[in-house]
């Protein structure tokens, strides 16, 4: 058994507002199918919108980080062994929020902001595909002075892992690089995720602050494709992009890196001693599928709970494809109410 706070997630913590629409709805406000941006003010309409215009309106605790830990917890099935910060205000959402994650065993240990109500994000699911678009809000208010106070960073000093999302990048880099500085001195092991191909256009250089500090490097497709075109590996082979991400410096030389880039339902691509393997998905059939949003963010979950467990990298995949397969088949980034995984 996972003992308690051995995980540590940080990342903006958002509650998911998930309808199913049409590709009209999509067009609507300029979004794209399986795709994540951070809401502009021409998007500020839709919260209300669909909380009121769509019938099937559902709100589900998410934000991409508390979303993997969560499901992380799920498999670990020993409370408190997962805790998480992130920024939320005292409002409605936020108790939602709160009272899912604790419900579900993390220990969160949650900023409060006056300046700003809890983040939410706008989850368009059309057909099969997912389209997000975040409105930071009070998660956009998440201070680095967080770590300062005595009980969080306890909590810091116990976990031995840590799991970033990408998407904090564009809020507190320096909370992320000091706790990423601290795993490197214990010989900590510090997990990231690209997130989104926006932070590897737009943030490229929080992003490359903390490549060196990351001993796994987590990202779909699209991400992989981006980071590469970014940083100029000349390549579009993503097995080659792989072998690049994992041979990038690294400040922890003791463990080396290993990259994990999910390609939807084609197999994933993993980058471990000087090679790149193969891991096919779960096949499912297309009507079996709800929809996609948190798959990825599941697929990351099953994986961190095996690893932490001291499993091995086969076992920490096969978790990860059995999570989300099981993600795929519900609405949003829920879960039963026991895992099943042998």
């Amino acid at each position: 058994m996972a003992e308690k706070g051995i995980l540590l997630g940080y990342g903006n913590p958002l509650l998911d507002i998930s309808v199913q629409a049409s590709k009209d709805y999509l067009e609507k406000y300029g979004l794209e199918a399986n795709n994540a941006i951070l809401a502009e003010d021409k998007h500020k309409p839709m919260y209300a919108e669909m909380s009121e215009q769509f019938k099937d309106v559902e709100y589900v605790p998410g934000g991409a980080a508390l979303n993997t830990t969560r499901v992380a917890q799920w498999l670990l099935q020993n409370p408190g062994a997962t805790s998480f910060f992130g920024c939320i205000a005292h409002d409605k959402f936020g108790d939602i929020l709160t009272k899912a994650a604790k419900s579900a065993g993390v220990d969160v240990k949650f900023q409060y902001t006056t300046k700003e109500p809890t983040g939410t994000c706008a989850v368009v699911c059309t057909d099969k595909n997912r389209s997000l678009v975040a409105n930071l809000a009070a998660a956009n208010c998440f201070s680095e002075d967080h770590l300062d106070d005595v009980q969080n960073w306890e909590q810091v000093e116990k976990a031995k892992f840590y799991y970033f999302a990408g998407y904090p990048l564009t809020v507190c880099p320096a909370a992320m690089l000091r706790i990423a500085k601290h795993a490197a001195e214990k010989n900590k092991v510090v997990c990231m995720n690209m997130s989104a191909p926006f932070l590897c256009t737009f943030f490229k250089e929080p992003m490359l602050q903390m490549l060196p500090y990351a001993d796994y490097w987590f990202g779909n497709e699209s991400e992989a494709d981006e980071f590469a075109k970014v940083n100029e590996f000349g390549t579009t082979d993503r097995k080659e992009i792989a072998k690049k991400m994992g041979t990038w410096d690294k400040v922890n030389k003791s463990r080396p890196r290993i990259v994990v880039i999910t390609q939807g339902s084609d197999p994933v691509l993993v980058y471990a001693d000087g090679q790149v393997k193969e891991y096919p998905v779960i096949t499912i059939k297309s009507d079996a599928i709800v929809d996609s949003n948190g798959a990825g963010d599941s697929f990351v979950g099953g994986f961190l709970s095996q690893l932490v467990q001291g499993k091995s990298l086969s076992e920490c995949i096969r978790c990860g494809h059995h999570t989300a397969n099981i993600v795929l088949q519900r609405t949003g980034c829920t879960l039963p109410e026991k895992p099943t995984f042998v």
